[in-house]
């Protein structure tokens, strides 16, 4: 019987966007034709950022590099740079077999457990949300896949499979009764996404792809190796540190093997790897933003750690640019001058890139952050978070910090007007005669929804500015006019009960509290956040405090 091979190398497999059409292209042909791919697009996003990682990974090892920002600037400038991958994928060819018997991409051979179970191709194919298969043509469960499919949640299983108890394999000494308890998510589902974007896939790969004397990584002494480099794994797992960016990238956070047949793959075998501790990872991994954690500092007897910052699905990027953007001196470090927040170590390499002028003014990034929120301990994905923000690259500029400073601070003006129109909901209610906070939450969505287009659009001509905080200025006025504007909608709409109002208790004791009043601390509340200048026409007191004092008359 003839053995079963889907080569990597020359089979397509890995899903891109090229000539606005989707399509599949083997790894080979990734490299040739970058410059016209514009993305990748996978099955999930958490598919995509898991393949750019492996690709980086190919090109780190494949340029053996970039040493530093001169090596950088030769590929960046050389359109045929990536042409040195084809010799590089003939070497390791062997290595790149989806169903290699000896050595499986990304897997073990002979992987089994002691009753030889085979599982359900769901415990790689990702559900979101809970219990609704993503691919919904397949409920209720995914019985076969293609080899191109198969692969692709291959990469994707070592990156973000969940954590729970696994099955134990034959020779790992982690197993009790057959079974291995939890060992955590996979290594890229610890982390908060983030990645830079280009114009086309050949430009996102050059901006993700750091020097080597950017990072404070030893070089291991050469054993910065992508997996296919090193001897193939046993069933064992183990804990050790990654020694570069390229071990990384390829991190087997799982055992896995496929089960298939000529006509695919209709089962898996998988269970734990090499488990990686998040603390204090942030001078190794660059795609996620970083959080002191004072509770891992008591719990680990240290004076310092990091961990990751995980994205809240709750939040757009642009309400969080300020965990990307703000380098040491704009996260407030302390007396001792340690930082609460890091940025992500890839957008330190892009802010070099541009301070060291490799990158002019007026140069466009799109920030893509991407992770995924679990459940239930951790054993199931029920949300994976998508978004971007599009910015000019002087606001990475390390000696010209006005413009990111002047970002960061606009998008606090619409926290603060936000919080605003969330009291004037409250207000209306109170005055109505509810208690209930619901409209507040209400009120609040809606502002930052009408507020992040306007916002957006802002960031993106802030680096042609000609003076940061006029722009601001500029967008006060625009995020005035905008929560101006729903506070109306909100009084007109606000009904016969508020209009009438009732007594109420404030800070300056009992008033008389009606959507007129509202209105008037609504409208001195956002003059005093947005710094607006006060209309004519209005009584010159309600500028004084946000709760004028209006006792109630016997």
């Amino acid at each position: 019987m003839r053995e079963l091979s889907f080569d990597l190398t020359v089979q397509p497999w890995i899903t891109v966007e090229i000539e606005g059409t989707e399509r599949e292209l083997s790894l080979r042909e990734v490299f040739a034709r970058a410059g016209e791919v514009r993305r990748i697009t996978g099955d999930l996003p958490t598919q995509e950022f898991a393949l750019l990682r492996l690709l980086l990974a190919i090109a780190h090892d494949a340029v053996d590099g970039p040493k530093d920002l001169g090596h950088w600037a030769g590929l960046r400038d050389d359109p045929r740079c990536f042409d040195v991958v084809s010799d590089y994928l003939d070497v390791h060819r062997g290595r790149f077999d989806l169903l290699d018997p000896q050595a499986p991409f990304f897997q073990t051979a002979g992987l089994r457990t002691s009753k030889d179970e085979v599982s359900s191709l769901n415990r790689i194919v990702a559900d979101v949300p809970n219990g609704e298969p993503f691919l919904s043509a397949r409920l209720p469960a995914v019985d076969r896949l293609s080899f191109a499919e198969a692969a692709r949640w291959v990469v994707h299983t070592h990156a973000f499979d969940t954590s729970g108890i696994k099955s134990g394999m034959v020779g790992d000494a982690r197993a009790k009764g057959g079974k291995v308890y939890p060992l955590g998510v996979g290594w890229a589902g610890c982390l908060g996404g983030v990645f830079v974007e280009g114009r086309d896939l050949r430009e996102t790969l050059l901006l993700n792809l750091a020097a080597a004397d950017t990072w404070s990584i030893p070089d291991g002494g050469g054993q910065d190796l992508p997996v296919w480099r090193r001897e193939p794994d046993g069933p064992q797992g183990g804990e050790r540190t990654p020694a570069g960016l390229r071990d990384l990238y390829t991190w087997q956070s799982r055992r896995l093997r496929l089960h298939a047949d000529t006509d695919g793959v209709h089962g898996v075998v998988l269970g734990y790897g090499d488990p990686l501790a998040a603390r204090n990872m942030h001078t190794r991994e660059p795609m996620t933003a970083w959080r002191r954690s004072q509770a891992q500092e008591k719990k680990h007897g240290e004076p310092l750690v990091y961990m990751p910052r995980e994205h809240d699905p709750t939040r757009s990027a642009w309400r969080g640019l300020g965990s990307m953007i703000a380098d040491r001196v704009q996260n407030q470090p302390d007396a001792s001058g340690v930082s609460a927040y890091l940025r992500p170590g890839i957008l330190d390499w892009v802010a070099r890139l541009v301070t060291r002028r490799k990158l002019s003014k007026g140069f466009l990034v799109r920030a893509r952050i991407v992770g995924t929120v679990y459940g239930t301990q951790q054993s199931v994905i029920e949300e994976v978070v998508d978004d971007h923000l599009t910015m000019d690259v002087i606001l990475l500029h390390e000696q010209d910090r006005e413009a990111a400073q002047q970002a960061i601070d606009a998008v606090g003006d619409a926290e603060s007007a936000v919080s605003v129109l969330g009291d004037l909901a409250m207000d209306i209610a109170r005055a109505a005669g509810s208690e209930s906070t619901s409209s507040r939450q209400v009120a609040r969505d809606r502002g930052f929804g009408e507020l992040e287009g306007p916002y957006r659009a802002w960031l993106v001509a802030l680096g042609e500015a000609d003076d940061p905080l006029d722009a601001r200025a500029e967008w006060q006025a625009q995020a005035h006019t905008v929560i101006s504007r729903l506070g109306r909608e909100m009084i007109i709409g606000a009904g016969d009960a508020a209009w009438q109002g009732r007594t109420v208790a404030s800070k300056q004791g009992d008033v008389w509290l009606n959507s007129g009043l509202a209105e008037r601390w609504f409208q001195a509340r956002l003059r005093s956040c947005l710094g607006r200048t006060f209309p004519p026409g209005l009584p010159s007191d309600t500028h004084k405090t946000a709760e004028p004092s209006l006792k109630v008359h016997a």
